[in-house]
């Protein structure tokens, strides 16, 4: 929750530009009309990296690290730009995602490593995004975007990190950066330049003795995530569709998959199939799953953030969504909230000025404790920055380290404010710093690797923080038992093998 977004970074890009110039592309062979040549492709890259880490902390794992590098830099010598220096960084981040800039940086996140299955599924992820950068799509991508205003840094910096996040929210990000009706689409490739990733990650993987047909694996996997999400969220009356990851930003159909397949039936020959299944799940044992307790932890109905020692609850049937900057603690008829902010230390001394300076004017202001702690509470009229007046409601409360938060009011209108208070005075009652009870939960969950048992996922989740749905999806075995490549269904693991789960650290 307490992550900066890299606007102000991104904002000063803008005033970037390039100047166009002829480039060979490397996949091609087609000379081409680009808004930076090859090196300014390495230079641009770099500097990007930087911005991407003030958004992203990296895996702090340097056995993973180096494994990812280690898989990422074989493909990459067997690539069409063999030449570059290419850098792979594992992001400390539960997304299903992974994203690439120019000049050789690709980025993996831990969310999308706990999804595959061996060392072959994440090449072809790998590849995918090698292919990308091979390809120059970034590249094109700021070309088309330097009519509509957009500097080559800002195109290159803010399209990366939205298609890091997924369409879904691209369209909102771009406008806060910038009213050019062109943001919204920085964030997509083109169906063509996707094909051509997927079609390149599947080549990548037959120059290295990787079944090809692994490219079609991956997408199946992902796939059958989206369709845990989509019965989550029938399951609970929301609406279906939306998901942020990999598949967000990489569209796929039936077309496009038969497409594939088509590609690596062709790649695939009589080379051997290795999927180094044994070293992959070795690399990846004890990694992090879900929440970092950096950003707080979802736990149930439960927020918990030990480094800031603040905690709250949930009702029943209320959603918990965890964001960089806030905590929206949301109704199920999804009209009203209350959403939990960390005041800048340079808003106030005392909640009486950061009132003040926030705006308010005419109302009530009460001062109160919750659970212990210092509250004020305000319910009235506030000026925005723009001068302009509306009702308003929050609460701001000390914490036990002597931050102010604010847990502001949000609804559709008056009549769901009304009928939700109730439950949004309930939520912010809870208020508090952690308690025993809470900082047990509060322990990471890590990946760890157990035989499969007679008893099969019913059996396994007796002894893990995630259910039996959720370790099937884990392993690959949702919904239709999984697939692979050629639509043959997945068989279900043998008893002894070993699989992956995920438990509470001690």
């Amino acid at each position: 929750m307490t992550r900066k977004f890299m606007l102000a970074a991104l904002a000063a890009s803008l005033l970037v530009a390039g100047c166009g110039t002829n480039v060979v592309n490397p996949v091609t062979g087609r000379t081409e009309r680009s808004a930076m040549s090859l090196q300014q492709e390495v230079d641009i890259g770099r500097k990007a990296h930087q911005d991407v880490l003030k958004e992203y902390t990296p895996v702090d794992d340097p056995r993973l690290q180096a494994y990812v590098s280690a898989l990422g830099n074989k493909l990459a010598a067997q690539s069409h730009r063999a030449e570059l220096e290419w850098h792979f960084t594992v992001l400390d981040s539960p997304e299903v995602n992974a994203f690439a800039l120019p000049g050789g940086y690709v980025y993996v996140t831990r969310g999308i490593l706990a999804y595959m299955e061996n060392e072959a599924d994440l090449a072809g992820v790998m590849g995918h995004e090698i292919g990308h950068v091979t390809a120059r799509h970034g590249a094109q991508r700021a070309t088309r975007q330097q009519n509509a205003g957009f500097g080559v840094l800002a195109a290159t910096v803010l399209g990366a990190v939205l298609e890091s996040r997924g369409v879904g929210g691209a369209t909102d990000l771009a406008g806060q950066i910038s009213q050019n009706a062109a943001a919204g689409y920085i964030a997509s490739y083109s169906r063509d330049q996707e094909l051509q990733a997927d079609q390149l990650g599947a080549e990548y993987l037959s120059r290295n003795h990787y079944d090809p047909r692994h490219m079609v694996d991956v997408i199946q996997v992902l796939k059958d995530q989206e369709q845990y999400a989509n019965d989550q969220a029938r399951a609970q009356g929301r609406p279906v569709g939306g998901g942020n990851n990999w598949l967000a930003s990489h569209p796929s159909n039936e077309q496009r998959l038969q497409r594939i397949r088509d590609e690596a039936a062709m790649l695939t020959g009589d080379k051997p199939v290795d999927e180094n299944r044994a070293a992959f799940l070795k690399a990846i044992e004890g990694m992090g799953f879900g929440d970092s307790p950096s950003q707080g932890l979802v736990r149930g109905q439960r927020f918990l953030h030990p480094m800031l020692d603040i905690a709250l609850t949930a009702p029943a049937g209320w959603s918990l969504q965890n964001g960089s900057e806030a905590l929206t603690v949301l109704a199920p008829q999804r009209d009203a909230a209350l959403i939990l902010q960390q005041v800048p230390p340079n808003a106030g001394t005392s909640h009486d000025e950061i009132l003040r300076r926030w705006g308010a004017e005419q109302g009530r202001t009460d001062a109160k404790t919750l659970n212990g702690l210092k509250a004020t509470h305000f319910s009235g009229v506030r000026r925005n920055a723009q001068g302009q007046r509306g009702n308003a409601e929050l609460t701001l409360v000390t914490s036990s380290k002597g931050s102010v938060y604010a847990l502001v009011y949000a609804a559709k209108d008056g009549q769901a404010l009304q009928a939700r208070r109730p439950s949004l005075a309930q939520v912010e009652e809870s208020f508090r710093a952690l308690t025993a009870e809470d900082r047990q939960l509060a322990r990471p969950w890590k990946l760890a690797l157990k035989p499969f048992p007679a008893g099969g996922f019913a059996e396994l989740a007796k002894g893990s923080v995630l259910n039996e749905a959720q370790l099937k999806l884990l392993n690959g075995q949702y919904g239709t038992g999984g697939a692979h490549a050629d639509g043959t269904p997945r068989p279900a693991p043998t008893v002894g093998r070993l699989v992956k789960t995920v438990v509470q650290a001690p």
